[in-house]
């Protein structure tokens, strides 16, 4: 990624960065002001916990934006269809649904049955009254 590219932002993008105000945050874009260079961003996660769940302004050059990662686990997964249904968008629903099947599928453990057989009560040999 070259610097250029890491001040072409757009809605949806995961960022880290530092606010006016100097805290630290961790979100995503909301709305993008290219006029005025600037990103409003859904803070997620942030030095200052009163900022956290808030949109704010942040200037474009004080914003990075992170790498996409494209393994979850089903908790992640299972998080994002909730955002889906929220916002009522069908098509990542879909893709969601389909990645955790998948998901599922991959972590499945094979169930073999036990080669030993055991015969009788087991505790018999513990019992006290015996």
């Amino acid at each position: 990624m070259t610097m250029a590219d890491n001040y072409q932002f757009e809605n949806g993008d995961w960022i880290q960065g530092i606010s006016r105000g100097g805290e630290l945050i961790h979100g995503y874009v909301e709305t993008v002001d290219t006029t005025k260079g600037m990103l409003q961003i859904n803070v997620v996660d942030s030095d200052n916990e009163k900022a956290i769940g808030k949109s704010i302004w942040v200037v474009n050059k004080q914003a990075e934006k992170l790498p996409e990662t494209t393994d979850r686990n089903e908790s992640e997964l299972l998080a994002l269809i909730d955002l889906a249904l929220l916002f009522k968008d069908e098509q990542w629903f879909k893709e969601l649904s389909a990645k955790l099947v998948s998901t599922k599928k991959n972590h499945e453990v094979p169930i073999k049955k036990s080669e030993f057989l055991i015969s009788g009560n087991r505790m018999r040999n513990f019992d006290i009254k015996r």
